[in-house]
C-alpha cells in the first residue's frame, strides 16, 4: 500500500473554463510536510483549492490515498483531511472555547499543541492577537486528527517568533502523527528548516522541485523564482 496521501497527476487548475496552471504533478506522503512556493499569482492558492474539493479540476485529477477524489471539500474533511485557508478561520464572535466546541476538538487537545491557548479559552476571538488566533485555527484543525492537512499562507502578516511556533507544530504533527502536510509559505527560509521537500510555480507551472536540503544549497535561485518568478532554465529539477 503507498503512503502517498495526495497526488496531483497532470493537474489543470482554474476557474469556469479558465485554466490558471497546467499539467501540475504533486505528491505529498504520510509523514511529509511539502512546501508549495511560489510568487503572487503563480496559482498556488488555487491548487490548493482544488485539492480541497473547493473548485473543480479542469483536467487530470486529484487522487487521496491512492484513489480518485471526487467529493466535495466537506466530504474530504470527513474523510481525513484539515484546510486552514489564508484568511484565518475562526468565528470572532465566539470564544476560543466555543471555537475549539464547534469544530469537536477539546480544550485539552488544543491546549497540549499550543499551551499558550490554556489561560485563553473564556477570551473572545476576536480580542485576540493575530498569532492567537493562528494558533487556535491551526489547533482547530490538528485536533481533529487529519491525515492530511492544507495550510495556505499559515503565517501571513505574523511576526518571526509565532511563525516558528507554528511551523514547528506543522513539523511536530507530521513526525508524531504521520499527518500529510501541504504547505503554502512566505517565509521561504523558516519553512525550508520544517520541509522535506519543496515544489516552486511559477504562472502555473511547477518550475523547480526538490527535496529542502537540496532547495536550501541554492535558496538564491528559489528565491528569486519565489519573489520574481524567474528560474534561469525553464523547469528543473535540483538533483
Amino acid at each position: 500500500m503507498s503512503d502517498t496521501v495526495v497526488e496531483c497527476k497532470d493537474l489543470t487548475i482554474g476557474y469556469g473554463i479558465t485554466p490558471v496552471g497546467r499539467n501540475l504533478n504533486i505528491s505529498v506522503n504520510a509523514g511529509e510536510v511539502v512546501c508549495l512556493l511560489g510568487a503572487n499569482g503563480a496559482g498556488k492558492t488555487t491548487t490548493m483549492l482544488t485539492i480541497a474539493g473547493e473548485i473543480p479540476p479542469l483536467g487530470g485529477e486529484v487522487e487521496l490515498y491512492g484513489a480518485k477524489a471526487t467529493g466535495a471539500m466537506h466530504k474530504r474533511a470527513k474523510a481525513g483531511m484539515s484546510f486552514v485557508t489564508e484568511e484565518r478561520s475562526v468565528i470572532m464572535s465566539l470564544s476560543a472555547a466555543d471555537n475549539l466546541r464547534l469544530a469537536s476538538v477539546p480544550e485539552e487537545k488544543a491546549t497540549s499543541l499550543f499551551p499558550e491557548l490554556a489561560p485563553l479559552m473564556g477570551r473572545t476571538a476576536g480580542l485576540l492577537s493575530g498569532g492567537e488566533q493562528q494558533m487556535l485555527t491551526l489547533a482547530r484543525a490538528l485536533g481533529r486528527d487529519p491525515k492530511i492537512l492544507l495550510a495556505d499562507e499559515l503565517s501571513l502578516g505574523l511576526a518571526p517568533i509565532i511563525v516558528e511556533r507554528l511551523l514547528k507544530a506543522v513539523r511536530s504533527a507530521a513526525d508524531d502523527q504521520g499527518v500529510g502536510v501541504l504547505l503554502v509559505e512566505q517565509h521561504v527560509r523558516q519553512a525550508l528548516t520544517v520541509a522535506d521537500r519543496v515544489y516552486v510555480m511559477q504562472r502555473g507551472s511547477v518550475v523547480l522541485s526538490g527535496t529542502a536540503e537540496e532547495v536550501a544549497k541554492d535558496i538564491e535561485q528559489v528565491e528569486r523564482a519565489y519573489l520574481s518568478g524567474v528560474v534561469d532554465e525553464g523547469h528543473a529539477e535540483i538533483a
